[in-house]
């Protein structure tokens, strides 16, 4: 009874792993995101304040972070409970990825993003005073950046982490002076006001392509695949066969000056190419936009505070792209796609796989282009000789059961 319990697992096991093999065969090869670690070095120190019980000493700053091309940014923390560890990766990541999936950010990020773009230092500090006396309020001399900072960081705590800011003793016990308590105070209520409406548009990556696989025959042009950026392009990298071109719809070839933002590019291959497969590149100078979220890499492994862009600056960003294609098609015909669909020369079939908010490559140090992956093919050939031989595994025991 065991041998046979073992054979049907293992007959079992076996065409999982069959359909398991088909199904990853033509997932395409996903951009990575925009990386860097913390750099306490670029810390703007904030007062420490006093969010009720437990939280009656929290440090407040304009945390440094730099990424992997250099690039010095400026970001608050939005997981108040999670230690930062300076070490740590952290990728540039969506909203949705946000990785506490009962923590109030993701009600409340759109409020999050209002102080951001309301807050401290987007907004300097004798803006925000203006801002505030002519609401009524009363200063000490105006705001200063520390107070601005503190504010600003205790308002997106209480959005994030649900924890309030304590308006009669907003500074941690012999942490703060007693001239910047009103001046504080006064920030930290309006940011989190009814003048805070939210921002409900999610930050943009600084540079993507979307799909980053698509498919299709020799002699078309496979895409289109669509540039979304909000900087310049400054370089297109192609690893391609003799032939194949990068092109518009109408099978202009195109350089890095003229591909910008809604651009949408084509792998214009000729009617006598083998089967193969080859990817393009594109470097852009782009923002890394406030709001964007940063979370540390094999989070679920070992965590490490999240944190939020508070101020959008231009770095080097790279994002890639690829297609294969198969022997057998015909010429383009110029001004179109595709060929028109003929009883001789049937329509190409194309598979763009697409993703809804593709995220922006960190710039590749290697030199190499990213891959595409293998053909789809062998998987498949090898998925269907698995799955043979689980279904003559369990044959072979309803056989000896019968017997």
């Amino acid at each position: 009874m065991a041998r046979r319990l073992k054979l049907a697992r293992a007959g079992a096991a076996v065409a999982g792993v069959s359909v398991a093999l088909m199904m990853s065969a033509g997932v395409p090869a996903g951009a990575d995101p925009v990386r860097g670690t913390v750099d306490s070095n670029g810390d703007i120190e904030g007062y420490h304040v006093n969010l009720g019980a437990n939280y009656d000493d929290m440090s407040t700053a304009l945390i440094g972070f730099k990424l992997d091309d250099g690039t010095s940014l400026q970001v608050y923390c939005v997981e108040i409970d999670t230690p930062i560890d300076s070490k740590h990766a952290m990728v540039e990541q969506p909203w949705d990825n946000y990785p506490n999936a009962g923590s109030p950010f993701h009600q409340n990020r759109t409020k999050i993003n209002w102080i951001l773009h309301n807050g401290f230092p987007v907004v300097g500090t004798e803006a925000l005073a203006r801002t505030l006396t002519d609401k009524g309020e009363t200063l000490t001399d105006g705001i200063d950046s520390k107070e601005a900072i503190t504010a600003t960081q205790a308002a997106i705590w209480h959005f994030s982490d649900n924890k309030n800011l304590d308006l009669n003793e907003p500074f941690a016990p012999s942490k703060g002076p007693k001239s910047s308590k009103a001046d504080v105070v006064a920030l930290y209520k309006y940011l989190i006001g009814d003048a805070n409406v939210g921002i409900g548009d999610q930050p943009t990556p600084g540079l993507a392509i979307s799909p980053t696989d698509a498919s299709g025959d020799a002699g078309t042009r496979i895409g289109p695949f669509t540039v979304s950026t909000t900087g310049d392009i400054e370089k297109l990298t192609t690893k391609l066969p003799d032939g194949v071109k990068i092109t518009d719809a109408n099978g202009k070839e195109l350089s890095a000056e003229q591909i910008e933002d809604g651009t949408e590019l084509f792998l214009d291959v000729p009617a006598d190419e083998a089967d193969g497969e080859g990817t393009f590149e594109l470097t852009a100078t782009a923002g890394v936009d406030t709001g964007r979220l940063f979370v540390g890499e094999n989070y679920a492994k070992k965590a490490t505070q999240s944190l939020i862009v508070a101020k959008s600056e231009q770095s080097e960003i790279v994002a890639s792209a690829g297609g294969k294609w198969t022997a057998g098609g015909v010429a383009p015909t110029s001004g179109t796609s595709t060929p028109e669909q003929t009883e001789s020369s049937p329509a190409p079939s194309t598979a763009p796989t697409t993703s809804d908010t593709p995220a922006p490559q960190a710039k590749n140090t290697s030199g190499d282009l990213a891959s595409t992956g293998a053909s789809i093919f062998a998987p498949i050939v090898i998925g269907v000789v698995l799955l043979a031989s689980g279904v003559g595994a369990l044959l072979f025991l309803r056989h000896r059961r019968r017997a």
